[in-house]
């Protein structure tokens, strides 16, 4: 019987992988019983992903203008030497809980190693450090915003 569910399993799982490549999706999840089924997939990033994170982030940031003038500039801050990009694909959040004042702001200090932002990757909280010390000049994402891997985030000088 263990033999049947183990086909069992591999047939739903081809059954899921199609699903991603038909649908586009980056994940599914099968909950059956005792028997919980994840099928991911990691999405490589190319030069055009990073053409469209300034398209969408003024949508979700047009009613502030300041927040549309801090998006503009991230296609210009990637060669920053100080810029912190993200290591991951997920959702930044910019403070360690709702509600919760944000790890940091524009002219704070910061330190090498110190907590800057959070990134939820599948369902997992992943502190996001900063890898020089110095002070935060620009913060290029808005809090609960989904991020591309190798998107700026900050900008640190």
């Amino acid at each position: 019987m263990r033999n049947d569910n183990k086909k069992f399993d591999t047939a739903m799982i081809r059954d899921l992988a199609i699903l991603l490549d038909e649908t586009n999706l980056s994940e599914i999840e099968l909950e059956q019983g005792d028997t919980r089924i994840r099928v991911a997939r990691q999405m490589s990033v190319n030069a055009p992903v990073n053409m469209m994170a300034p398209a969408m982030a003024p949508a979700a940031a047009a009613p502030v203008a300041p927040a549309a003038a801090a998006t503009a500039p991230s296609a210009d801050s990637a060669p920053h030497p100080g810029t912190v990009t993200s290591p991951m694909v997920g959702t930044a959040y910019l403070s360690p809980e709702p509600g919760a004042a944000p790890f940091i702001q524009v002219g704070d200090k910061v330190s090498e190693g110190q907590s800057i932002l959070i990134i939820e990757a599948m369902k997992t909280m992943n502190h996001i450090p900063t890898t020089k010390a110095g002070t935060v000049k620009q913060i290029l994402v808005d809090d609960a915003q989904p991020v591309e891997f190798g998107e700026p985030l900050i900008i640190v000088e």
